[in-house]
């Protein structure tokens, strides 16, 4: 795809995935991903999983591009989670390859990309789409934002490196009570837990996050690279293999499937 200076014109859609849009300035170097289904409130499916990985890519060898904000289209949502229709049918072993397959394919790229990647978040940002934002260098949301794990009220875990990203910034004491409580927090809250950097008027986020972006995209990229990959090496350990591993094996559970039940059905689940 030939990609053109349309900064902050229209967004040019992707030529095969149009789930996720695309726009940048060469003049700032600043790269904007837009996750583009508002009807679903932007949930995440493989569509959106491999468009965002694909820009990724395309970003990845355009040497001018220097910082990428990632956000939602509309108001409602940055994402509101995973798209549950599409894995709820799933055995232990589709689930754990759904699990590897997305950290595999996009949420480790984000987090070892070696350009400085910000969530820009208004509304809601919840499981799945919480691990998006985690996974970003970054963090700028609205004063109205919610913000959450809830696997666990549907009978999981949080698959894409939730578990582990939360913890590292937060601690496991924070991390452990939302994602056992299935919390959804205010970004007031989780501004306070450090989980997301600046907390804006509504008015006010893309701005900020531009101003943000700037200040990332004035250094070094070299420097950028090195700081992200030197940061990213304090963690180094086997939680990933683990996390994986507990989030395929509740697929085996009733209670799975009575959390899976009880949402789309649109009643509080009776988990035994």
């Amino acid at each position: 795809m030939k990609i053109e200076t349309i900064f902050p014109g229209d967004f040019d859609k992707l030529h095969e995935n149009e789930s996720v849009l695309f726009q940048l300035d060469r003049d700032t170097g600043i790269a904007i991903i837009l996750i583009n289904r508002p009807s679903q409130l932007n949930a995440l499916n493989k569509a959106v999983i491999c468009g965002i990985s694909e820009v990724l890519d395309i970003i990845n060898n355009e040497r001018k591009i220097k910082c990428i904000l990632i956000s939602g289209s509309g108001e409602r949502a940055f994402v509101a989670g995973a798209d549950i229709k599409e894995f709820k049918d799933f055995n232990r072993a589709d689930a754990f390859n759904l699990s590897k397959f997305g950290k595999e394919k996009l949420f480790n790229k984000i987090t070892n990309f070696s350009k400085p990647i910000i969530a820009v978040i208004s509304g809601y940002a919840l499981g799945g789409g919480l691990e998006l934002a985690l996974a970003c260098h970054l963090r700028v949301a609205t004063d109205s934002s919610k913000l959450g794990l809830p696997e666990c009220s549907l009978g999981l875990i949080p698959g894409y490196n939730g578990t582990q990203n939360l913890t590292k910034i937060v601690g496991s004491n924070i991390a452990l009570e939302m994602i056992l409580t299935s919390k959804i927090i205010s970004s007031d809250k989780a501004h306070s837990f450090g989980i997301i950097n600046y907390c804006v008027k509504k008015d006010k986020l893309l701005s900020e996050a531009l101003n943000l972006a700037t200040l990332c995209a004035n250094i070094s990229p070299e420097s950028a690279a090195a700081a992200i990959k030197s940061v990213n090496s304090t963690y180094l350990n086997n939680g990933e293999e683990i996390e994986s591993e507990e989030f395929s094996k509740l697929f085996d559970t009733k209670n799975f499937n009575e959390g899976i039940s009880a949402f789309l059905e649109k009643r509080k689940p009776n988990f035994t």
